[in-house]
């Protein structure tokens, strides 16, 4: 067994994740909010994760660090901000998106990752390691599946229902009563005044508790997005990428079985070969167990 002090990072969009372990021992656990550090200047994000890592560790040294970080959409991205770790931690580094701890999360050492929350992308490897990624473009372009376009959706679904002349469904009237409104037409001006899409977000649960009502709309929105989110990993298939193991994780579709639901239901159609799994642990884990093969002598990165 590996004794030695190994850091995982999961980077998320939200938040950051940290945890020090020593063999199979969680030894220091840390939260804090990627926005309180994170800029967009690669190397003081570099010097921030240091100064995360001593916070975390105490002053002692790991062995190795093993970061997922969102936005590291390319093997291009990964490197710079490995090259920059590389430059202010004395063990060896590696960096990898945040969806690709994943797979090792939920126990695997290939696959497809498919996350689905603040916002969604599906991520691989393909056979000589390079990084395949499908989604990720933010809910302006895509992010199908993500919260923020569960939210847009559902306002299309409504619009198009009332245009149709039907207005009896409860996703409309659910929909309007979260976002503090009672007149459809101001439906759009009420987004717009939102600004943000990760606002937007923050209104998804009652697509799926309208679903729970019955509402068709609602029901539709829902399988709509577990079909968009198994077309990413036909995106990636087509790539090259492994798809024996297809594990889901994210905010969205952990806490929401009817979006595994329909995304289950999408795999079983396009992919009925694929192990479609629901990770049960915290995607850290997986950046632990990234380190911890860094840490094994003769480990390649």
């Amino acid at each position: 067994m590996n004794n030695q002090l190994v850091v995982g990072i999961d980077i998320g969009g939200t938040k950051t994740h940290l945890i020090a372990a020593n063999g199979e021992s969680d030894l220091a656990e840390h939260v804090v909010r990627t926005a309180e550090w994170r800029v967009a200047d690669v190397q003081s994000n570099a010097i921030s994760i240091r100064d995360l890592v001593q916070s975390l560790c105490r002053e002692e040294t790991p062995t190795a660090v093993a970061v997922g970080a969102h936005g590291c959409d390319t093997d291009w991205h990964c490197d710079q901000l490995q090259a920059a770790l590389a430059t202010v931690l004395s063990c060896p580094v590696r960096v990898v998106n945040d969806c690709e701890l994943l797979i090792p999360a939920a126990g695997f050492s290939a696959g497809i990752g498919v996350v689905s929350g603040t916002g969604s992308i599906a991520v691989s490897r393909s056979a000589t390691g390079n990084m395949l990624a499908a989604g990720g473009w933010g809910w302006l372009l895509g992010d199908e599946g993500s919260a923020p376009t569960l939210v847009r959706d559902a306002a299309r679904a409504v619009r198009a229902s009332i245009d149709h002349g039907l207005s009896d469904d409860p996703l409309i009237a659910m929909l309007l009563g979260a976002l503090g409104i009672d007149d459809p037409i101001k439906l759009g001006r009420r987004l717009y005044e939102m600004g943000d899409g990760v606002v937007w977000g923050q209104q998804a649960p009652v697509v799926f508790e309208a679903a729970e009502a019955g509402s068709r709309l609602a029901t539709m929105v829902v399988s709509q997005a577990g079909e968009a989110l198994a077309e990413l990993v036909t995106t990636l298939v087509g790539r090259g990428a492994d798809a024996r193991h297809v594990v889901a994780g994210g905010g969205v579709i952990v806490q929401q079985p009817r979006l595994m639901e329909a995304f289950h239901t999408a795999m079983a159609k396009k992919h009925p070969s694929s192990r479609v799994t629901l990770l049960d642990a915290a995607p850290v884990k997986g950046a632990l167990t990234l380190a911890r093969r860094l840490s094994m002598p003769n480990a390649h990165t």
